[in-house]
């Protein structure tokens, strides 16, 4: 069930305001709007979104509890005290105790890291965490990118003496835990200027103030940007003002010195240069996230942490291998699950709940990722296991998933997440009810335009426009601040085109498992394009030598054996207009 997608475009916000910026900057007038579409109106707006600064990062004691957690780190590491940084199963909690374990064990000898097992013990700070706290002697618990609703686990760490500072971006419940420090943003006690850090970048926030009160230099903490640009990218947090500079600075630092783990991991994946927030989210963040999925996120760390090339490759070879079993059951589970949703029970449903006692709980966010792209819905997958169902939720443009499962509460055992993407768990005997209670939820909330799959285009180009012999042409300048406007993300996503008027040549193909490879002709001025389509190979009979199309697509470069030509990366395709 292949929903048809819609084609927006954006509105025209200003045309007075790009056409001066236009001439302002002396840029095509395409990316004037690009920029004004951005927030981006003027010069000096402009000056800092082409060149994010380290200088326009907020100071780090503006966050709240920011000075606690500092001076107990400290008095910790004085003290010889013995700390445990621990940290979630995924990527932005994976890279965020790899980046807080290699600051402290600078410090302090005394330190070593933690992480949950995703089967045993599940999402967050557990009790058996508490536990292993206790029986090791630990005093100080640094918890990242977890902990916010841990309330129940920090009261028996108090009763044990162990102090816990938590830094974590998920949404608080109503009551916050006594923890010798929260450092959260979302707090609605805290001030902080920027509300939409990930964990690692909160990480980084707190060593950045570490740093600032040991008196040493803002510089020789930069090295480890390239942990906060991978969990940035993983995490799918807003790219906009603070988090474009981190993102910004932690892919140069991956181009000019990646550490070992994240260069090995880069190699394996054939991708050595020009690093983008893609290749991240792509390429790395599923290595990572593999390790947690299938075996230990520990082993991810590991190979974070690495310092020898020859323990590097030896920790990617196993997590490469983690990485392909991941791919082959998540293959399995989708199959399973689109057979399930054929039932007539889901036909006319607003929300997407299966669930199965044969599921391996590691890929369930991979497959509720995969259901939402042939039935656009919020979606959860869960897995049931000893009397429990445990899963994840993912969700539709525009829908508060984390809301609509809120509102169910009553029937879960635990939950936790944000606007996109949550975890849950509840009795098998709650299973049913849930199913109904989250349809009310979603049916009452969800909006048509929500419920509609959309492509949003920005602007639409002539084939003119990529003709490099012509005085007409953008193509050079527009390519080039095209690049510039990296990284992208939510809220500065890689825009989106429309060209009007081409033919297929008749080679045009299908590649891999369900890609098409285009190649296209404009009836215009007789240039040719070459694209791909990923996940459009089922959509191949739509194309004709004597049908006209119109084509939605990104701008792009394919590098390929060192040969790097013009890509458009072709989002959708429908006949054209008359």
């Amino acid at each position: 069930m292949n929903q048809e997608i819609v084609w927006e475009f954006s509105p025209v916000k200003d045309e007075e305001k790009m056409k001066r910026l236009q001439k302002e900057l002396s840029i095509p007038f395409v990316i004037a709007k690009l920029l004004v579409n951005r927030g981006v109106d003027d010069y000096e707006k402009a000056k800092k979104f082409f060149r994010p600064s380290l200088k326009d990062l907020h100071n780090p004691f503006l966050m709240e509890d920011m000075d606690l957690a500092v001076e107990r780190v400290l008095t910790a590491v004085e003290r010889n005290e013995k700390i445990l940084v621990y940290g979630d199963y995924d990527v932005d909690g994976t890279t965020s105790v790899a980046l807080m374990y290699s600051y402290l064990r600078e410090l302090t000898p005394h330190i070593e890291h933690y992480q949950p097992d995703r089967y045993t013990e599940g999402y967050g700070i557990s009790f058996q965490g508490v536990e292993y706290a206790k029986q090791y002697n630990f005093s100080l618990v640094i918890a990242l990118d977890c902990g916010t609703k841990a309330v129940d686990k920090i009261a028996k760490a108090n009763e044990y003496g162990i102090d816990f500072i938590i830094a974590d971006h998920h949404t608080p419940g109503e009551k916050l835990p006594e923890a010798k420090a929260i450092l959260n943003p979302k707090k609605t006690s805290c001030s902080y200027p920027f509300k939409d850090l990930c964990g690692c970048g909160i990480g980084f926030k707190l060593i950045q103030a570490i740093q600032e009160k040991r008196k040493l230099p803002f510089e020789d903490i930069l090295t480890y940007l390239d942990l906060v640009a991978i969990a940035i990218g993983a995490d799918i947090v807003p790219l906009i003002k603070e988090n474009r500079v981190l993102a910004y600075h932690g892919l140069k630092q991956i181009e000019k010195t990646p550490r070992i783990g994240i260069k090995t991991m880069l190699e394996s994946a054939k991708k050595t240069r020009d690093i983008t927030v893609s290749d991240l989210v792509f390429k790395v963040a599923p290595r990572i996230n593999a390790a947690g999925r299938i075996a230990s996120a520990g082993k991810a760390v590991k190979l974070l942490l690495s310092e020898s090339e020859e323990d590097a490759k030896e920790w990617t070879t196993l997590i490469n291998s983690y990485n392909e079993e991941r791919k082959e059951i998540d293959k399995t589970i989708t199959q399973e699950a689109l057979e399930l949703l054929s039932s007539p029970e889901y036909k006319n449903k607003k929300s997407t709940v299966v669930s199965s006692d044969k599921w391996h709980k590691g890929v369930v966010g991979i497959v509720a990722s995969r259901l939402i792209e042939t039935h656009y819905k919020p979606t959860i997958v869960l897995v049931e296991q000893d009397g429990i169902a445990t899963g994840s939720a993912r969700s539709v443009k525009g829908f508060d998933v984390y809301k609509a499962i809120n509102q169910c509460s009553h029937l879960l055992e635990r939950f936790g997440g944000h606007k996109y993407a949550a975890g849950l768990s509840l009795k098998l005997e709650n299973l049913e009810a849930f199913k109904v209670a989250f349809e009310e939820s979603v049916k009452h909330a969800i909006s048509e335009e929500q419920e509609q799959q959309t492509i949003t285009i920005e602007a639409e180009l002539t084939p003119e426009d990529f003709k490099l012999d012509s005085s007409t042409s953008i193509f050079p300048k527009f390519y080039r601040l095209l690049k510039q406007m990296a990284p992208f993300g939510p809220q500065n996503m890689r825009p989106v085109f429309m060209m009007r008027n081409l033919l297929d040549t008749g080679y045009s193909r299908v590649v891999g498992e369900d890609h098409l490879k285009f190649n296209l002709k404009s009836v215009t001025n007789g240039m040719f394009f070459n694209g791909i389509g990923f996940g459009l190979g089922h959509k191949i009979s739509e194309l004709s030598s004597n049908q006209l199309i119109d084509i939605a697509f990104q701008v792009d470069e394919n590098n390929y054996m060192n040969l790097v030509e013009l890509q458009l990366l072709v989002k959708d395709f429908k006949p054209a207009k008359e």
